[in-house]
């Protein structure tokens, strides 16, 4: 059964005064980080919220997937976090109505190097984004395949983490070391961060190896990982090449259907946590 973006459309009615920040994260490349964030944020912004993805990865591959050219990309995070220029100035439009992108330049690539000397080098991106936090419901922010300044910075300014996780072998033993990552930053950088939860990606029913991994990272985590699934899906690989989000490209084919599904899936998480917050 193909499922509508309408099916999801359970919008909460209490208001909100920040946006909720998350940090799409894995020090591993590969893992489908940036389709996770594109393509979450689309099916987010189809259930009318205002969403905003900050590309954080000098590959910038978010931007491309949006279609953003690269010569458009002259007011970039790095002017934001490096020169220091305005952070609204950087905001550009797509084509996803309610969806908003702060692209990745060619210059990111140096500023894991430039960050070392600067003052307060891992809260450039948390102050920056002060005057945003009342003008979107979530700031998604693609990470780097590194744990280095830039992902450092992300943790810093998020309130909470998404990791998507490949089901390989090596997973758990990659989140491991995440984890540990996360628990460091929480203790010593930023108090309020936690994990929002897991997604499997590139999921293949078919393979046992699949099975096994999502079984261990479910009986590790438990309900932090989420329900939904993301399989591996020809679709979601040829639409960054249109540079569109799989929803706009393909929106009956398996990964689209999946990426609406855990958009559901969070905001009906989001509704029983605020109902909770107002039963105590």
């Amino acid at each position: 059964m193909i499922v509508s973006l309408q099916d999801i459309d359970i919008i909460s009615s209490a208001k909100r005064s920040q946006a909720k920040v998350w940090s799409i994260a894995n020090q591993k490349g590969g893992v489908g980080k940036t389709t996770t964030t594109v393509n979450l944020a689309t099916a987010l912004a189809a259930c009318k919220k205002k969403v905003l993805i900050i590309d954080l990865d000098p590959q910038g591959n978010a931007s491309t997937g949006l279609g953003v050219e690269a010569d458009a990309r002259q007011k970039s995070i790095y002017q934001v976090m490096i020169e220091g220029i305005e952070i609204t100035s950087a905001i550009r439009p797509t084509d996803v109505p309610r969806m908003s992108v702060i692209s990745s330049g060619v210059e990111l690539s140096g500023a894991e190097l430039e960050l070392v000397n600067l003052p307060e080098r891992e809260f450039k991106l948390v102050n920056a984004i002060g005057p945003l936090l009342d003008k979107f419901d979530y700031i998604l922010i693609d990470c780097p395949p590194a744990l280095g300044l830039l992902t450092l910075n992300a943790l810093v300014a998020s309130d909470a983490v998404l990791v998507p996780l490949q089901t390989e072998f090596y997973a758990l033993e990659g989140l491991s070391h995440l984890l540990r990552t996360i628990d460091r930053v929480k203790r010593g950088l930023n108090r309020r961060l936690v994990i929002q939860g897991v997604v499997l990606t590139m999921y293949d029913r078919r393979n046992n190896l699949c099975e096994m991994v999502a079984a261990d990272v479910r009986a590790f985590l438990g309900e932090k990982v989420f329900k939904t699934v993301i399989p591996r899906n020809v679709r979601v690989s040829e639409a960054p090449s249109h540079g569109k989000p799989v929803l706009l490209y393909d929106v009956a084919c398996a990964g689209s259907q999946a990426y609406i599904k855990l958009a559901g899936e969070i905001l009906r998480n989001e509704q029983i946590s605020l109902s909770e917050v107002a039963v105590a």
